[in-house]
């Protein structure tokens, strides 16, 4: 089993690096066969080839299905037309990954904010405000003098309704409620829209409670009483911003996994960016990738049905919760001694020592 993983730029060859030290020893211990694959993109594929996604690569992801993308230093790209293409805005739209899944829970031996949190954020991942991924060709932001700067927000029936169906299957599995974030006492028009598809979609699922929240409230009530929710559905923009509310209540972004998934594809992507003032001082915690790996594990094996992945994936959880669980083997952020190298190896250490 082909599992092509994107180092990236700061400290993505790191966190990929402790990654692959566990997925090897998930892949050993539950015979999975993983073939681990690495190819650069960012700023180290454009000292190479002048391009920070070689097309190359990116047949390669297109027929590749365990992908692992590291973060990327966008800031520091050169201009699109001279090769400074983003990787993961690129890859997004090419397989159509509508869906971003951010779940953010409590765990046991985390410092967090919340003292009980078990939520899952289903963010719309194509549309909404975000210029670069809005329009068939062009941009969604223009000036049409230096004095005006306007943004075009744009929601359809289709993105809307597709990404609520993600939501409301994770709520079979996972709580029986879903929480519609939006602020369709203003956007009457776009978060109206959305709001009405959603609630049409989750006409079809009776067990399935569903209640809705203004986001400014939303983002009070997620520091007042997160414990109450459990899946989480929104658009693009208020996705992104309360996700990493979400994930700093929990213990911050070094524990915030994330997934881009759409029908065909998902990507295994931390929900951090690249850290650049910590890259190489083996100091930055892969927590976060480490957990969306697993995601993508876990993803992959309900679309096969296949129940001996899907143990794999759960095992590989188990073993990360009880290394951040002892003090000795969490990471330098939180207290703990290790480096980012040594808390690869140590989770890879439980796996290896779990009974099955």
């Amino acid at each position: 089993m082909k599992l092509l993983v994107l180092p990236g730029d700061g400290i993505g060859p790191e966190i990929t690096k402790a990654a692959c030290q566990v997925l090897d020893a998930i892949s050993s211990k539950f015979d999975l066969g993983f073939k681990i694959v690495r190819r650069d993109i960012g700023l180290e594929a454009y000292r190479q080839v002048r391009s920070t996604l070689p097309a190359d690569v990116m047949e390669e992801i297109i027929e590749t299905e365990l992908i692992i993308l590291g973060p990327t230093d966008t800031y520091a790209y050169p201009a699109e037309s001279e090769g400074g293409i983003m990787p993961s805005k690129a890859i997004r739209t090419a397989l159509d990954l509508y869906a971003n899944i951010r779940p953010s829970r409590t765990r046991k031996g985390v410092p967090a904010m919340a003292s009980k949190m078990d939520l899952v954020l289903i963010r719309e991942n194509t549309e909404g405000f975000y210029a670069d991924r809005n329009m068939f060709m062009g941009g969604g932001e223009f000036m049409p003098t230096p004095e005006v700067a306007l943004s075009v927000r744009k929601i359809t029936k289709k993105g809307s309704q597709r990404i609520a169906k993600v939501a409301f299957d994770f709520a079979e599995k996972k709580g029986k409620k879903v929480t519609i974030v939006h602020k369709a006492n203003v956007l009457k028009l776009t978060d109206g829209l959305f709001l009405r598809e959603a609630y049409e979609v989750g006409n079809a699922y009776p067990d399935v409670k569903i209640e809705e929240v203004i986001v400014d409230a939303m983002a009070a009530l997620l520091v007042r009483q997160p414990e109450s929710f459990e899946v989480v559905l929104t658009t693009n923009m208020f996705g992104d911003i309360l996700s990493d509310q979400c994930a700093e209540l929990s213990g911050g972004l070094g524990f915030g996994p994330s997934l881009n998934a759409g029908d065909d594809h998902a990507i295994a992507q931390a929900a951090h960016g690249s850290a650049p003032d910590i890259a190489g001082q083996n100091i930055a915690n892969p927590t976060a990738l480490i957990l969306s790996a697993q995601m993508l594990l876990d993803w992959v094996a309900r679309r096969r049905d296949d129940a001996h992945l899907m143990q794999a994936a759960t095992y590989m959880e188990r073993a990360i919760d009880q290394v951040i669980s002892q003090p000795q083997t969490q990471t330098k952020d939180v207290g703990g001694p290790l480096g980012t190298k040594a808390f690869g190896e140590a989770v890879a250490e439980v796996i290896k020592n779990m009974k099955e």
